[in-house]
């Protein structure tokens, strides 16, 4: 049986493109918090990362 691997990029943006992830401590926390809950849900994130508008998941 071939092996197959799909890859999704996913980018969230804030409300309005606000800034509101200004910080680059709450950027890592939230990266953290989205890997771990995808982690739980069987979920495999390659990377993550992102600005104080947006965010991107692959």
């Amino acid at each position: 049986m071939p092996f197959i691997k799909i890859y999704i990029h996913f980018v969230f943006s804030t409300l309005d493109r606000k800034p509101l992830l200004n910080s680059s401590d709450l950027r890592i926390k939230l990266w953290k918090h989205i890997k771990q809950n995808a982690t739980e849900k069987g979920i495999f994130i390659d990377m993550i990362n992102g600005y104080s508008d947006h965010c991107h998941i692959v």
